[in-house]
């Protein structure tokens, strides 16, 4: 374990700006969710009428997780039920990234030829993203508790998002021992996030098999009971699954040459095929893999938030604060329709993670170093870079017109059109991190940061109505809130044109700079 601590210190000088970004933006939502919630929730028999309407839904628990009371602190719990799987989610790339990225990349042999340990860069990755999900848990539990809510409860929250990303840590130092890219890896490692959401649902919403949420970390940080009664045991078992992941990780760490995996690697072919011999097609199967997963992720949350859409209608009627808060979230006149837009905003920002993911594919193509002698053959820069960019434009298309299809065949009506309403600010998106990798490529990963800032502007802002020009900064204000609202061309116009603006800078730069940079 020798050097552990300075390999910490240089994950943490990496880590600088999308570690504290990450843990504060996400921090900030529950707290936002609390003034809504109190807002909109004022006495005690409109949050029994909330209760009433949605303990029993299986819909509703599907999503969420099971509604444990009807105070102001179980409709908070309730609202956040999904961030433990968005902490697992960060948790678990944040390892990948600094064990098997680094493996591939070469630089933890680098680093390795020092006087260092066997385990200390593993240990030093988990050591930093447990500890990222120790902070941002704390500092949900003292952001709550400084807005009024009970100590107790607003700590067992904050904890509970944290005991997701603990076993996800494990979850992800165990992956990264197993395949020979972070990209199989990764794969692993959201496989296994996504299993333990549908067991959490299926135990959740089945009420003789109940028991199959305790097979899910996720389920343990709904089993907390934060404000109902905490049950802060549940804590041992996120540590114990957490310890004997790691353990594990060690393990069969200690079984493989640095490089190497555990898993065989599928032999290729001696030459590629033909339809391997071009720039698009080397996408193609570079980003395929990517593009399926989204694709399927979010189809799967658009049957879910289709099948809640029918009952919305029934869940407002009384509670104008609650029609409201949505009506400026989602716009639009009718009830049903301001969820739906405000549900498409949702769609859009995670089309747009995609975006972003698809586009720095190409910074990552050139960290590793295949960007190189790939461009040294007959291939040129603005080929292979349009190539990847492609992706980011039609997949996104793709993703919300398959999302808008889903969403609409469990509501009974047409989306399709709602959902590639958000295409223009997907490719600001996009652009943006194009820019990004032309002009300061070593600060690429910012781009996830821009994506979190209009996030926090989406969820948070329009919720606590903050300033119309702090709104605007985000391009996702400017859409057409479509169903419901009107359709005005202009401002999609000056989003593609700016979307456009940004791509054709991006590409310039990266014609004129070197390649690679480190």
């Amino acid at each position: 374990m020798t050097g552990t601590w300075s390999l910490l210190r240089l994950v943490l000088r990496r880590d600088r700006l999308l570690m504290p970004l990450w843990i504060v933006c996400l921090a900030v939502a529950p707290m936002g969710y609390l003034s809504s919630i109190e807002a909109a929730y004022p006495d005690a028999a409109s949050r029994q009428h909330f209760y009433d309407l949605n303990a029993s839904s299986a819909t509703f628990v599907v999503r969420n997780g099971p509604l444990y009371g009807s105070s102001v602190g179980n409709l908070l719990a309730w609202q956040c039920g999904f961030v433990p799987v968005v902490v697992g989610l960060i948790a678990l790339l944040t390892v990948v990234r600094h064990t098997r990225a680094e493996e591939e990349a070469g630089r933890r042999e680098l680093t390795g030829a020092t006087v260092v340990g066997r385990h200390a860069g593993l240990a030093a990755a988990v050591i930093a993203a447990c500890g990222a999900c120790l902070a941002y848990g704390l500092l949900v539990g003292f952001g709550l508790a400084a807005q009024g809510a009970p100590f107790a409860g607003a700590l067992a929250l904050g904890l509970g998002f944290s005991l997701a990303g603990w076993v996800f840590v494990g979850v992800g130092a165990v992956a990264a021992q197993l395949t020979w890219g972070a990209s199989g890896a990764r794969g692993i490692g959201i496989g296994v996030l996504v299993l333990a959401f549908l067991l959490r649902a299926a135990g959740d919403s089945s009420g003789s098999a109940g028991w199959v949420a305790w097979l899910s970390p996720i389920g343990w940080a709904h089993r907390l009971r934060p404000f109902a009664g905490e049950q802060w045991w549940v804590l041992a078992l996120g540590v114990l699954a957490t310890g004997a992941l790691v353990v594990l990780a060690v393990a069969l760490s200690a079984r493989r040459d640095l490089g190497a995996a555990l898993l065989p690697a599928r032999l290729g072919r001696a030459t590629a095929k033909a339809s391997l011999r071009s720039p698009s097609a080397l996408a193609w199967r570079l980003q395929r893999g990517t593009l399926l997963v989204w694709t399927v992720c979010l189809a799967l949350v658009g049957l879910l938030m289709g099948g809640v859409g029918k009952n919305v209608a029934e869940m407002m009627r009384d509670n104008k604060a609650v029609a409201d808060v949505f009506s400026r979230v989602g716009g639009g006149g009718a009830v049903t329709d301001a969820y739906l837009a405000g549900t498409m905003t949702l769609f859009g920002l995670a089309a747009a993670g995609y975006a972003v993911q698809a586009t720095l594919k190409l910074r990552a193509e050139e960290a590793a170093g295949r960007a190189e002698p790939l461009l040294a053959t007959a291939v040129g820069r603005t080929g292979w870079a349009l190539a990847h960019l492609t992706f980011a434009v039609l997949g996104s298309a793709f993703l919300l017109a398959v999302t808008g299809l889903a969403m609409g065949s469990a509501y009974g009506a047409s989306l399709v059109p709602a959902a590639l309403a958000q295409l223009p600010a997907v490719w600001v998106l996009a652009g943006l991190s194009a820019l990004l990798i032309g002009f300061v490529p070593r600060f690429a990963a910012a781009a996830w940061g821009l994506l979190g800032a209009f996030l926090l502007l989406s969820l948070v802002g329009t919720a606590l109505r903050w300033n119309d020009v702090v709104l605007g900064i985000s391009p996702f204000q400017h859409l057409p809130r479509l169903p419901g609202g009107t359709f005005s061309a202009t401002p999609v116009l000056w989003l593609v044109a700016v979307a456009l603006a940004a791509g054709a800078g991006g590409l310039a730069a990266l014609r004129r700079r070197d390649i690679p940079v480190g």
